[in-house]
């Protein structure tokens, strides 16, 4: 739609406030700003959504294998074996074979339950989230008595590189009078912060010999952690290795061991989206209700613009906009918001923490360390879009009705 230099000049006038119709004006100014943070709150919801979902499946699949084959059980011998020939398959990137039980914790005169992982160095190594954040030397972690502790586990306990973390197994040796729990001191040889509160306040790595050893499973591991190219397909790989492993294990993919939590995230993010994006469709109410207002107000001009020669074409782009300048003004305002708080979001979080003396992202409450946000252009495009198309629809009818409007009836009864 091509509007001339007189249709803009009036559109504009009539959006300008004056003495008579400035409620009018006002209306439109809170549709602008509706419009505006609708928008901006969208994009913002969208990113943090879209963040915590990336910070969560990297931290899952950084720390944890794409598929895990589990044994009978959950022992699984010849494992070596058995790992060589899953790492001939094609796609396969790395196989690490996994010993791990859940024992208590205790130092300090503090207890806590943790989750041991026994694994070899050199395939601890290639996880990068372990060393990234790492205080302490990795090549400490060998031998009988080394581990590598979460450092909220650390907090928690008291442990500094060098102390001793005691680890009490139920599963211990039998004797007259029952079974003995299983006991033994280790060496925090390096604390390391994955940025997951779940993994950095209950795991713990050892090597896998000395895993073997305390939980007494000589030459066995629970499972291989089986690490792919494309970790989107999953179910496909298990599908393809489901013939290799055969009856020697069950395999079970990230997307199954995690099903239930990420379709939450999701729903929750739709759910989001749907919410405020009524935020935006009663923004775009206000200015079909501000337009037919100042189409009531300035029914006279309209009528002598028509006896000076004005079509129902002119009167109707006129109105058109008028309306369609709050809807586009509101938008560029809070795409712009939006992005600039999206961006800088957790610098936000943290002044307001300072502000206010409060916490207001738990890590034990959210799983992460830090408010987590990734914009995604294509969702700002599809928000922008509509916006722009709810606030221009929405100034279809009111033109339309100043376009009608008949001048004879409305100069009759000024």
């Amino acid at each position: 739609m091509i509007f001339s230099a007189f249709e803009r000049l009036m559109a504009m006038r009539y959006l300008r406030a004056r003495r008579k119709e400035g409620f009018i004006s006002v209306i439109a100014a809170f549709s602008l700003l509706g419009i505006g943070l609708g928008v901006a709150t969208l994009i913002i919801v969208m990113a943090v959504m879209n963040g915590f979902r990336a910070e969560l499946l990297g931290r899952i699949l950084g720390l944890n294998g794409h598929l895990g084959i589990y044994g009978p059980a959950n022992v699984l011998t010849n494992f070596d074996s058995l790992a060589k020939e899953v790492r001939m398959a094609p796609g396969v990137v790395r196989v690490t074979p996994t010993l791990e039980g859940q024992v208590m914790g205790s130092a300090n005169g503090v207890n806590s339950g943790v989750m041991v992982r026994g694994v070899r160095a050199e395939d601890l190594a290639t996880r990068k989230v372990i060393l990234e954040k790492l205080r302490g030397d990795f090549a400490d972690f060998q031998g009988e008595e080394a581990i590598l502790i979460g450092h909220r586990l650390a907090q928690k306990m008291g442990l500094k590189l060098g102390d001793s973390l005691t680890l009490i197994s139920p599963k211990g040796q039998v004797s007259a009078f029952g079974t003995v729990p299983r006991v033994r001191a280790y060496k925090v040889a390096g604390i390391f912060e994955v940025g997951m509160y779940e993994y950095d306040s209950t795991f713990v790595f050892m090597p896998i010999e000395a895993a073997q050893l305390y939980f007494m499973m000589k030459d066995a591991v629970t499972h291989l952690e089986v690490m792919i190219e494309r970790p989107d397909q999953a179910p496909t790989m298990r599908a393809r290795l489901g013939g290799l492993v055969g009856e020697r294990g069950r395999i079970y993919d990230w997307q199954q061991a995690n099903a239930s939590f990420f379709n939450a995230v999701q729903v929750e993010r739709n759910v989001m989206f749907l919410i405020l994006t009524l935020i935006i469709l009663v923004a775009a109410f206000n200015i079909i209700s501000s337009l037919i207002m100042l189409v009531k107000d300035k029914s006279r001009d309209i009528a002598i613009l028509r006896t000076m020669g004005a079509t129902q074409g002119m009167i109707l782009r006129i109105f058109f906009l008028a309306g369609a300048s709050v809807g586009v003004i509101g938008t560029l305002f809070g795409v712009a918001l939006g992005l600039a708080f999206s961006l800088n979001i957790e610098t936000i979080r943290r002044g307001l923490e300072a502000l206010t003396n409060t916490e207001l992202f738990a890590a034990e409450i959210y799983f992460l360390s830090r408010l987590p946000a990734r914009v995604d252009p294509f969702e700002v495009m599809v928000v922008a879009l509509m916006a722009l198309g709810l606030s221009l629809a929405a100034t279809i009818y009111p033109s339309w009705r100043a376009a009608r409007l008949d001048p004879v009836e409305a100069l009759r009864y000024e």
